[in-house]
């Protein structure tokens, strides 16, 4: 699961008001090396929760640097430990509207590649903040199906 599609995930349980944005607890991140293509984060950063995102990022950073986790983050390509960038605090407005996202670094601009691109959360689980329901994540892929009791 690639972090643009957890910046869209969100928990359905019956009588949740808070499902959003879902933490992560990964068990297991893979980085594959995609062609950077600034028009494309350019235009997916106005659709994007930047907050959700940076906190993604701090999430899986932190479960590969928790030593009773057995997390890393390995290229598929080469099997090698891979470094997650970390992301600026704030972008130059909060104002989506208002934000040229082209005033971006360059440097700004392939870490954000990397994060919502490149990143895979390979399993694990994704934590509702409200109900603490997880959902499971199994080979990349985030089961977000409902028990009936929770419809």
């Amino acid at each position: 699961m690639r972090l643009l599609t957890h910046n869209f995930l969100k928990s359905n349980v019956n009588g949740t008001e808070k499902g959003y944005p879902l933490r992560i607890e990964a068990t297991k991140i893979e980085y594959e090396n995609t062609y950077e293509t600034p028009d494309m984060i350019l235009k997916m950063m106005p659709k994007l929760n930047y907050d959700a995102l940076r906190n993604a990022v701090n999430q899986i950073n932190d479960a590969i640097s928790n030593s009773t986790a057995d997390c890393t983050c390995l290229s598929t390509d080469d099997k090698e430990e891979v470094t997650i960038p970390d992301l600026p605090a704030t972008l130059p407005s909060d104002d989506k509207e208002a934000t040229d996202y082209r005033q971006l670094e360059e440097g700004v601009l392939e870490e954000l590649h990397k994060v919502v691109f490149d990143l895979h959360v390979m399993s694990g689980y994704l934590l509702c903040p409200d109900t603490s329901r997880k959902f499971p994540v199994s080979d990349g892929i985030p089961n977000m199906i409902l028990h009936e009791d929770e419809i």
